[in-house]
């Protein structure tokens, strides 16, 4: 399989990735038939066989971390009454104990280690839960999860992986949310709901910060996945902002709007420019999208119902298609 004449001027081109480029030569038959994914592969574009069994073997060992923590949390729960208190901590002690065993066998940088220190966090959540449930201290819920989040802070330092960072920044916007739920008075009225939600925005959009910064002097902070997800909890609080702004308008602030504007401006710039990320830029234009159509539907469905929803019905799919083919045109820029 030679390469095409007049090829060699296409490749040297910057923004013409591999995948295209091929598929170029596909349709112009300078590949013969039937021997494209063979192409894909040579180039490694199509995960060779070694690849798929390394994805499976992570997604196996992932999810099966994940799903002993949760398994042990529920049988304890479920066989409450059928274990006795020095039962029940023995459990969880002993498991914990394990986790952390094979955290230090293996050593830091290896998958099981990891994997065995997000389990011994998983555990630290359902000790402290037995702990408070068997002696009754009286602690609210929220300080359950501030005290997890604290207890494993020093072991997500020391394990520099990114899933249990997730963990611990999904245990503090847990906490935040509890601590407004369970304050009334003063607090509840400083921090209305717009202010609750502008604190969580607030929150997650200096996680996001943080994360980006690090990972440019942390390798182990640039897995993409984890990045996007810090964004999409920030971009999701700053809409749901935005949206209790359009909905309760006489009880929300002015900053809401700011706040919006000035989040979607900010990321829009850093994504589209300095960290380009085709994800993110579709998470705004989704955010858009939605808040415009929060808006028409509040000034329009009250006056003339049949036809708002025929013009909402237009406008959503006019912004869906024009979203869509500036994020084509910003992904071939991309590559």
């Amino acid at each position: 399989m030679g390469v095409p004449p007049g090829a060699t001027g296409a490749v040297r081109k910057p923004m013409t990735s591999e995948r295209s480029l091929l598929l170029e030569w596909a349709q112009r038959d300078a590949i013969a038939h039937g021997r494209l994914s063979e192409a894909l592969a040579l180039v490694g574009i199509t995960p060779a066989a070694a690849q798929w069994r390394q994805f499976l073997d992570r997604l196996l060992l992932w999810s099966g971390a994940a799903l002993l923590g949760a398994a042990v949390i529920f049988f304890v729960a479920y066989n409450w009454t059928h274990f006795g208190r020095f039962a029940k901590f023995a459990l969880v002690e002993v498991l914990m104990a394990a986790a952390l065993a094979i955290y230090w066998r293996f050593g830091v940088d290896r998958p099981p280690a990891k994997a065995g220190l997000l389990v011994a966090a998983l555990l630290m959540g359902a000790l402290l839960a037995l702990f408070g449930q068997t002696y009754q201290t009286g602690a609210d819920t929220w300080e359950l999860f501030a005290t997890w989040a604290v207890l494993i802070l020093p072991w997500a330092l020391v394990g520099r992986f990114a899933a249990l960072w997730l963990l611990w920044l999904a245990l503090v916007n847990t906490m935040a949310v509890l601590y407004f739920q369970t304050f009334h008075g003063v607090l509840g009225i400083v921090l209305h709901t717009d202010k609750q939600l502008l604190a969580l925005a607030a929150l997650d959009t200096a996680a996001l910060v943080a994360w980006e910064l690090g990972a440019a002097r942390w390798s182990w902070l640039r897995s993409r996945w984890a990045i996007r997800i810090v964004a999409v909890a920030a971009g999701s609080a700053i809409t749901l902002l935005m949206l209790y702004a359009i909905v309760e308008w006489q009880h929300a602030s002015a900053a809401a709007l700011i706040a919006y504007i000035a989040w979607i401006a900010i990321a829009y710039r850093v994504y589209r420019r300095w960290i380009p990320d085709l994800l993110v830029l579709a998470g705004l234009c989704f955010s858009l999208i939605v808040v415009i159509t929060a808006f028409l539907a509040t000034h329009l469905l009250d006056h003339a119902e049949a036809i708002g929803f025929l013009f909402i019905g237009v406008v959503v799919i006019g912004l869906s298609a024009g979203a869509a083919a500036w994020l084509r045109r910003v992904g071939m820029e991309q590559r």
